[in-house]
């Protein structure tokens, strides 16, 4: 059982060099900014002349940051 506590919450917070909480407050930031760059793509679908490149942007900073980590 312990191991299963090990694996499901420990294992790859560790693997990226944070703890639990603070794997779940990069994730859960990471997710919210995910969220906003969908909602500003769908804005776009539907009214072209808004957020040209937003979306693409945002997507683009958070992959310099992941790549960029040790």
């Amino acid at each position: 059982m312990m191991r299963i506590w090990q694996r499901v919450f420990v294992d790859h917070p560790k693997s990226v060099d944070e703890t639990y909480f603070q794997h779940m407050r990069v994730a859960g930031w990471f997710a919210s900014r995910l969220l906003a760059a969908g909602c500003a793509a769908i804005i776009h679908a539907v009214l072209p002349c808004l957020f040209e490149k937003t979306a693409g942007r945002m997507i683009e900073q958070m992959y310099a940051q992941i790549t960029s980590r040790d």
